[in-house]
């Protein structure tokens, strides 16, 4: 189902882009990073990242409309309990967005759409904490899919500042924690999801 999807855009993309303006240019900015746990047995703290990488941008022929689409390389972490998840990928968000203000000179725009990440570092991660003797194992997702929704603003045709919020649809990954008493074992299992504020700079030449 999310091939179909991406398929079904990437089409989109192209037909609309044959009468379309294309800029192409490249794109960095901050990931603020917010593990869910889909059990309340360890205590996530938010964490910084980054992203980069080459952008594209089709202003259609339809008065402030557009969509943008990009290939970034991703770096997200999140402190859970004693153990730092660090996810590496390659995400490729694609928006549609409308912008409305003087012209070339600046312009605020919304946007919103998918997201593509596809995993190209570690997958799995373990810790144990030596006071409790509890065992942490991670394991992330090889691909995911999300959501963005932000706005942003345009100057000279060419700068580009934006934010927006990342929501992961479905999960992220899986987790397990083993609390060991004595010579009785508990395990927890549950997923994960990755959320993050983003905070991005682009140029178009």
């Amino acid at each position: 189902m999310k091939k179909l999807f991406a398929l079904v855009v990437l089409m989109a993309t192209m037909t609309v882009a044959a009468q379309a303006q294309v800029q192409f240019g490249v794109k960095g900015g901050l990931n603020i990073t917010n593990m869910k746990l889909s059990e309340d047995v360890i205590a996530p703290s938010n964490q910084a990242g980054f992203f980069i990488g080459p952008t594209v941008k089709f202003t259609l022929p339809v008065v402030g409309l557009g969509i943008d689409a990009s290939a970034l390389y991703d770096q997200r972490s999140s402190k859970v309990g004693e153990e730092k998840i660090k996810q590496q990928s390659i995400q490729v968000p694609v928006n549609v967005r409308f912008g409305f203000g003087l012209g070339s000179t600046a312009s605020i725009f919304v946007f919103a759409g998918p997201q593509f990440g596809f995993n190209v570092g570690d997958k799995t991660f373990s810790s144990v904490d030596n006071a409790t003797k509890e065992v942490s194992n991670w394991t992330l997702k090889s691909s995911n899919l999300s959501a963005n929704v932000g706005l942003g603003l345009m100057l000279l045709n060419h700068f580009q500042i934006s934010a927006n919020y990342n929501a992961a649809i479905g999960k992220t990954g899986n987790f397990g924690v083993e609390d060991v008493v004595g010579t009785v074992s508990n395990v927890v299992t549950g997923d994960t999801k990755a959320n993050s504020w983003q905070i991005a700079l682009a140029y178009y030449f």
